[in-house]
């Protein structure tokens, strides 16, 4: 709450919101709440296998995605499709904490995200024991000194996946995530850890990011890595040699630094919403066009959430009721059966279920508290 409450005072220049915020029930939203059920519909009477799964090939992380859209739009953990669902998740659940499938090279990711479902779905703490453990595990699986690397190397502070476990914004934001649902606050050692990572993740050049991307195209914006010789999904700057800043990371940097307790008048602050600013846009993931888009619109939606603002004024002053307009976007792409799917198939978007998870993730934080 304490970070909430800084960005509330602090950034008038971004549109300031009052902390008497009105309550938005759905049904004061006719086109939310119908895009909602119909969304809940389609996943448990389409998406979902017998024993509760969604897309089990991929391991659980999926199923918990849609677990935490479904129970974050008002549904009871209780409810049968849910029931069965969390029951599935529960098969995960490991003798050191994770919970995650054995053979599985995403087990930080998919821990990450089995504790936002089961946060979600904690009623009367019948998940406390369980959530205290994969607290421990994903600390554990954190880069750091206990992996032999120093605060000076590019590793530092991040989680990755894969064979080589190689940290990314991505999956270290949704291990923030996941800290902060456990109850670690702006000053837990972990947060802290990662908001180094998080930093180098910057095309900004501050004394937080020293590497030798940072003034190769400082626009403020973020990327996916500075590891193992740095990545950005949207390529390299042919010109500079930087990596391009695009709006799904940027908007994840945001969100990171906001739960790790950085002031709004932080230079880190003020570059990240320089670049959101100029690149405004729920047509396209900006830098990466239709390429993750549903998962964009997630981020995007958490991050504004977590500033505490209804409106996002962009470079030439025009102020957007995001959540409204991101209303009608998804509404214009809902299918008919209730779903969403990404014409654009890359990270999984061309998988129904994850699609829609995302869309009922991002709708969710299109409540105001």
């Amino acid at each position: 709450m304490q970070t909430r409450r800084h960005f509330l005072a602090a950034t008038a220049a971004v549109g300031a919101a009052s902390t008497l915020l009105p309550k938005l029930l759905w049904a004061e939203d006719k086109t939310a709440e119908q895009m909602v059920t119909k969304a809940i519909a389609f996943l448990t009477t389409k998406g979902q296998a017998a024993d509760g799964s969604y897309t089990a090939v991929s391991g659980p992380g999926i199923t918990a995605l849609v677990v935490a859209g479904i129970l974050r739009n008002g549904r009871s953990p209780d409810d049968p499709a849910v029931s069965k669902s969390l029951k599935y998740l529960d098969s995960f659940i490991q003798p050191d904490g994770g919970i995650y499938s054995p053979e599985s090279y995403y087990k930080n990711y998919e821990t990450c995200i089995c504790i936002l479902a089961m946060t979600e779905a904690n009623k009367n703490g019948r998940y406390d024991k369980i959530l205290r453990k994969a607290d421990g595990y994903i600390k554990g699986t954190q880069w750091d000194e206990s992996e032999g690397k120093a605060k000076d190397d590019t590793f530092y502070g991040g989680a990755g996946y894969g064979k080589n476990k190689r940290p990314d914004l991505s999956n270290t934001t949704f291990l923030i995530d996941a800290l902060k649902a456990t109850g670690n606050d702006e000053n837990s050692e972990a947060i802290q850890r990662a908001l180094i990572f998080v930093s180098r993740c910057q095309n900004l050049e501050t004394e937080h990011n020293t590497t030798p991307f940072a003034t190769k195209n400082p626009d403020g914006g973020f990327y996916y890595t500075p590891a193992a010789g740095g990545t950005s999904q949207a390529g390299v700057d042919e010109k500079t040699g930087g990596l391009r800043s695009y709006a799904s990371m940027t908007y994840a940097g945001l969100k990171s630094m906001i739960y790790a307790g950085v002031k709004p008048n932080d230079p880190r602050v003020k570059g990240a919403l320089s670049w959101l600013k100029k690149h405004y846009d729920l047509k396209e993931n900006p830098g990466m066009g239709q390429a993750g888009l549903f998962y964009y619109y997630h981020t995007f939606a958490k991050a504004l959430s977590a500033m505490g603002q209804d409106e996002f004024v962009d470079e030439k002053g025009v102020k957007h009721d995001w959540r409204k307009e991101l209303i009608a976007e998804l509404s214009s792409r809902q299918r008919e059966n209730g779903s969403w799917v990404n014409d654009e198939q890359k990270w999984l978007e061309g998988d129904a279920n994850i699609v829609t998870a995302y869309a009922l993730l991002a709708l969710s934080y299109c409540k105001k508290k």
